[in-house]
């Protein structure tokens, strides 16, 4: 074993064995040890970064659902933490391991919410689709969207602009004009009044019951209004930012009665994606309006009553895997089938696609449009390139975590005391 520089302090020393105990790898190990043997001083930055780098791993793998972005300033003997999280557990983490590992640190690490949100940490989707994006600018890239009536936890506000994070996880920005912000105790409230769902694809909401009367706004299917009264024709609505409108009984439903209904099945889900039929490919789209591959499965079971995960890459994880490796006769409609690369000596595999097994071969999917694909080399709708880089398929339907939601137990909508 390679014996410390007479210069190194013994601090370090002590540094770089509880280092050592961390999940930190073989390459960076290597670069300590030449760094300890041909050099004055190892720099503090380089034997914090690996504790950084483990405490990140443990808990905020996916930067999608979780926020810990935390750099180091170093001044003298003190070691400064500056960034951001939204988990008090992480930071907590970080300062006690780099303590015990002997460093002089300053905490300088921001919890989210901050106060740029005070009074304000609880939001609600206020238009038919939200677009949510990945920096806070109308030209950044839409990551997601999210339907009228869809609560929100609000982490912090750059000028006009709120960054979100929404009931599957999902973190990223929206603009004012998209949310109404709340206090705890105004969503608390909000929480405990009868909500309405709108069932069909697209429709509007009128002024007056009366489809002839202006729109207050356009609908999609799902989005959830605040309940106020009905004339046994038209609901009279409340939206979140306290616009007032009508929309017809025929198109909408008491949500716990939509709820209360519902019976997610094989069947249930096929009818549904039926309907996206045409509907446009939309990169980070989840609504009538607009889907890309994973938000078109994600919009399918939402409509049927649960919650998944954004992402392909995230929906590949949940659920039983389907054997498929000589055929797909196991398969049953509503199974998610994933494609992508292969994993390699080299390289990781990597899910870029997904759709939803209907039967008869088949699989319904977002590209391009929402259209209809085939297994079978001999169909007319034979998909010879998704069929290629295939991986695998998974069976979600008749499971339940924290990342698959059923509303009927867990209604983040509305509070189940709520009249009907």
């Amino acid at each position: 074993m390679l014996n410390p520089h007479p210069s190194f302090k013994e601090g370090q020393y002590k540094s770089i064995i509880i280092i050592m105990k961390t999940r930190t790898t073989l390459a960076t190990l290597i670069c300590l040890f030449l760094l300890w043997g041909c050099s004055e001083e190892i720099p503090k930055s380089e034997l914090i970064k690996p504790i950084i780098k483990n405490i990140q791993e443990n808990y905020a793998p996916d930067k999608r659902v979780a926020l810990f972005n935390v750099d180091i300033v170093v001044n003298g003997e003190n070691i400064i933490f500056v960034g951001e999280t939204d988990n008090p557990e992480a930071k907590k983490a970080l300062l006690d391991k780099a303590r015990g590992s002997g460093f002089f640190v300053q905490d300088d690490i921001e919890l989210l919410p901050n106060q740029s949100v005070k009074d304000e940490e609880c939001g609600v989707v206020s238009v038919s689709v939200a677009n949510l994006r990945s920096d806070p600018k109308h030209s950044a890239e839409l990551a997601t969207q999210a339907t009228l009536g869809t609560p929100l936890k609000v982490l912090k506000k750059n000028g006009s602009w709120y960054l979100v994070q929404t009931p599957d996880k999902y973190i990223s920005w929206v603009d004012q004009g998209g949310i109404a912000t709340m206090s705890r105790a105004k969503y608390k409230q909000w929480l405990g009044l009868r909500k309405v769902v709108y069932t069909r694809p697209l429709g509007f909401v009128y002024e007056s019951n009366d489809k002839t009367s202006p729109t207050v706004s356009d609908l999609v299917g799902g989005d959830i209004l605040t309940y106020l009264e009905d004339d046994g024709k038209f609901f009279k609505v409340l939206f979140p930012d306290k616009r007032i409108g009508y929309v017809s009984m025929e198109e909408a439903q008491s949500l716990n009665t939509w709820l209360e209904n519902i019976a997610i099945s094989e069947e249930s889900l096929v009818a549904t994606s039926k309907l996206f039929m045409g509907v446009p490919y939309l990169w980070g789209g989840t609504s009538f309006k607009g889907v890309d591959c994973s938000g078109f499965t994600k919009s399918i079971y939402f409509m049927n009553g649960m919650v998944i995960p954004r992402d392909a890459s995230q929906q590949v994880f949940e659920g039983k895997e389907i054997e498929t490796t000589h055929d797909f006769n196991d398969l049953r409609p509503g199974d998610l089938l994933f494609f992508g690369r292969q994993a390699t000596e080299s390289t990781k595999e990597k899910v870029v696609h997904v759709g939803m097994w209907i039967g008869n071969d088949e699989f319904i999917h977002s590209s391009g449009q929402v259209r209809v694909s085939s297994m079978n080399p001999k169909a007319s709708n034979y998909d010879a390139y998704e069929k290629g880089r295939f991986l695998r398929a998974k069976r979600i339907l008749s499971h339940q975590n924290e990342n698959l939601l059923s509303l009927k137990s867990t209604n983040i909508f509305q509070q189940t005391s709520a009249k009907k």
